[in-house]
C-alpha cells in the first residue's frame, strides 16, 4: 500500500521530470534486471518506484511504505564517493534509509541480492535503531 502522504511530502524538483522519464525508459541493465524483481510488489509485497525524484536527486528505487531508497552502484560511481556520501546524508536527513547495492552483484548473483533485500531489516519491519538506520552495501553479503 502506497503511503501517499509520505510519498508526496518529499521535496521534488520538477525540472528533473524529463530526465527521470528518460532514465526509466533507457535504464542500465543492472537496474532493469533488479526492477524485474521489485515491480508488482514481488519483494515482500512492497511497492517500489523506479527513478524517483527526491529533492535534486533521482534515486534508482524508492519504497514509500518503508522509507527506503535502493541505489545500484555501477562503474559510474567509482570516483564519486564524496558525492554519494553527500547524497546519502541528504536522503537520511529526510528520514530515508539508503541501501546501496553493487551492479556486479545484481548482474552476477541476482538470487543473493534478492535474498539480501528480502531479509534486510529495513524491508522486513524491524524498527529503526536496530541496525538499519545507516547505508548498507551488498558487497560481501552476496557470495
Amino acid at each position: 500500500m502506497r503511503k501517499t502522504n509520505k510519498y508526496k511530502s518529499l521535496p521534488y524538483n520538477p525540472a528533473l521530470r524529463d530526465r527521470a522519464k528518460v532514465l526509466r525508459k533507457a535504464g542500465m541493465l543492472h537496474e532493469a534486471l533488479l526492477w524485474l524483481e521489485l515491480k508488482n510488489k514481488k519483494l515482500n509485497d512492497l511497492d517500489f518506484d523506479r527513478q524517483k525524484i527526491i529533492g535534486n536527486y533521482i534515486v534508482d528505487f524508492y519504497c514509500a511504505e518503508k522509507s527506503v531508497v535502493l541505489e545500484v552502484d555501477g562503474s559510474s560511481h567509482d570516483d564519486k564517493q564524496i558525492e554519494d556520501a553527500q547524497r546519502d546524508e541528504y536522503l537520511r536527513s529526510l528520514g530515508l534509509i539508503v541501501i546501496r547495492l553493487l551492479a556486479k552483484d545484481v548482474l552476477r548473483n541476482m538470487e543473493g541480492v534478492v535474498v539480501f533485500l528480502r531479509n534486510h531489516p529495513a524491508l522486513t519491519g524491524t524498527p529503526p535503531g536496530e541496525g538499519n538506520d545507516h547505508p548498507v552495501h551488498s558487497q560481501g553479503v552476496c557470495p
